[in-house]
């Protein structure tokens, strides 16, 4: 991933923008030489990021014991335009750009096929997702005939982390003026993926989203 300086997202917050997607693009290398890629949702257990598909997808079969692959989790992204910024009237040498924040985790992927191993996966995946809830629900809510049914209907992958690349692209190359026209653009526009790039760009300069 190309990263410049100050783009560039802590290991922090790489994690947590994981953390808070969910999901990820696991990409490794067919059989046939060409990428392949399936979505799938993600779990950052330490040093390791944990997934699992079904096994009717024929991705797995591909990934051998250490085969190299690439977990790509994308954040909130959104078209930014020249006419948001106040240098326009000034000068006119403003493009449009498109702010966006990203993770690329790169390491070494295999297959699990144990029960038990899948087991302790969706549960954990689930007891992450369900534990804000007032009345989470748990794996083991569900009748153990139908939850071994279900898990043999799928296959884990486990991707050993060698390299973590985050990158925020939010205006950071700007003057305070045209940042702040950025974040009053994106809220104008009243969508949820606008309004999510802009609260990202608020918090990188609070005094600028708030006007003080």
């Amino acid at each position: 991933m190309y990263v410049p300086r100050f783009n560039t997202m802590e290991a922090d917050e790489a994690r947590r923008l994981v953390t808070a997607v969910g999901s990820a693009q696991l990409i490794t290398v067919a059989e046939d030489g060409y990428p392949a890629a399936t979505l799938l949702p993600v779990l950052w257990d330490e040093d390791r990021l944990v997934f699992h598909m079904a096994r009717a997808n024929p991705h797995w079969r591909s990934i051998r014991p250490g085969s190299p692959a690439l977990a790509v989790v994308s954040g909130a992204e959104a078209y930014v335009s020249p006419a948001w910024y106040p240098s326009k009237d000034e000068h006119g040498r403003v493009v449009p750009t498109w702010n966006y924040s990203a993770v690329h985790v790169t390491g070494r992927a295999e297959v699990h096929d144990d029960a038990d191993w899948l087991r302790d996966a969706v549960t954990r995946l689930t007891d992450t997702h369900e534990q804000q809830r007032d009345a989470p629900w748990a794996v083991a809510d569900a009748p153990d005939r139908y939850l071994d049914k279900q898990l043999r209907a799928i296959v884990g992958v486990e991707l050993t982390i060698e390299r973590v690349e985050g990158k925020a692209k939010l205006s950071q190359n700007k003057d305070d003026a045209d940042f702040g026209g950025v974040i009053a653009g994106l809220r104008r526009e009243g969508a949820g993926r606008e309004e999510l790039v802009a609260d990202a760009m608020a918090a990188l300069r609070p005094s600028v989203a708030d006007g003080t």
